[in-house]
């Protein structure tokens, strides 16, 4: 009779567990169904044509990525500001005084002199050339320097403090899948930051940005690797000759030698500039020049500025580091901020620092 009991408990636990169990996936498929049905919801009508919601999500993906990327970048500054404020504060309690006070006891607050002034004036060319007489520019310039002065000295200050109130800021940054397979690499392909470079050979800006990847490669060593995709602009005469030397280049191994003497002089990518450059570096010009002149790799080329395009670029150069986008020709300290989050585990957390 117990026997008899105990098995018709476990069969209605049994049969109890298994009607949840439908009951949930009965949810899941509901929820499913909404989704379909949302994507599918339409949006629009022009004559007889109709737009969906999925549609129109696809057409402004690389805007609504630019946005959530900008958000993400505007929250962790707003809590490094609010980190900054609160630290201050603390310290400022300690001796009874309040934040503006703690900041001009701890600060030199040391005025910058007409001799400073003259002196940065005489060191930079640049202001000499647009205010050829000193007088014109002396009052603006001492304000600027006792302003960039007070900003210095107040960021070391607020660093010393930090150090006894470590912070850690807890959002996810946004990423964005980069198809990269076939592309030209350096580094270690177990690096733990992957950085995506879409990149045209005769951009200035790109030019520009290659001192500053260099010295990214030499800092983290196998730490990173770097993905070159091109992404030649139409308003550049000789932007895909370029980019189609270099895969060609690649053919025979020394993509990364050819990359390096095209953008050390970006005025000679003519197509018989670019021939003279694969005979310098010993390649096989008859390969080489067959290679270019048929123009072998239009369509991947062409693959690559699609993809780019799709991803919202619309100028260059464009880098993604773990799927991280930073745009533009941008100087190493942001590349390093982004790095070293993902370093110290950005795909969950992002130290601010």
């Amino acid at each position: 009779m117990q026997h008899e009991a105990r098995t018709g408990v476990r069969r209605s636990l049994s049969s109890g567990a298994f009607f949840y169990a439908l009951v949930i996936l009965a949810m899941a498929l509901a929820m499913a169904s909404v989704s379909i049905a949302a994507q599918a919801q339409v949006v629009a009508t022009v004559g007889n044509h109709k737009i969906t919601e999925k549609e129109l999500d696809a057409k402004i993906k690389p805007q609504l990525a630019a946005i959530q990327s900008q958000e993400y970048e505007l929250k962790v500054q707003a809590i490094k500001s609010m980190a900054d404020e609160y630290v201050l504060e603390q310290a400022a309690k300690k001796e009874n005084l309040t934040s503006d006070a703690y900041l001009q006891k701890h600060m030199s607050g040391k005025p910058v002199t007409q001799m400073d002034a003259k002196l940065f004036y005489d060191q930079h060319k640049e202001i000499q050339q647009r205010y050829p007489k000193y007088d014109e520019i002396k009052d603006r310039l001492t304000q600027a320097l006792e302003a960039q002065r007070y900003d210095q000295e107040r960021t070391a200050l607020l660093d010393q403090l930090r150090k006894d109130h470590p912070v850690t800021v807890m959002l996810t940054a946004p990423r964005i899948d980069v198809k990269t397979g076939g592309h030209p690499e350096i580094g270690s392909k177990d690096a733990p930051v992957t950085i995506v470079e879409f990149s045209d050979f005769q951009c200035p800006f790109c030019g520009r940005a290659e001192p500053t990847l260099k010295q990214v490669r030499e800092k983290y060593g196998d730490k990173v690797r770097l993905i070159y995709m091109d992404f030649p602009l139409g308003i550049h005469d000789h932007a895909i000759d370029a980019a189609s030397a270099g895969r060609c280049a690649g053919e025979q191994g020394k993509f990364w030698p050819f990359h390096d003497a095209m953008f050390a002089d970006q005025s000679k990518l003519t197509p018989a500039d670019l021939k003279a450059d694969a005979k310098k570096l010993g390649l096989d010009t008859a390969k080489f020049d067959d290679c270019f002149d048929k123009g072998k790799y239009k369509s991947e080329i062409e693959a690559d500025l699609t993809q780019g395009k799709d991803l919202g670029i619309d100028g260059t150069p464009a880098f993604f580091i773990n799927g991280r986008p930073l745009t533009g020709a941008q100087p190493f300290d942001k590349f390093q901020t982004t790095i070293d989050e993902e370093l110290a585990g950005g795909q969950k957390q992002a130290s601010a620092k």
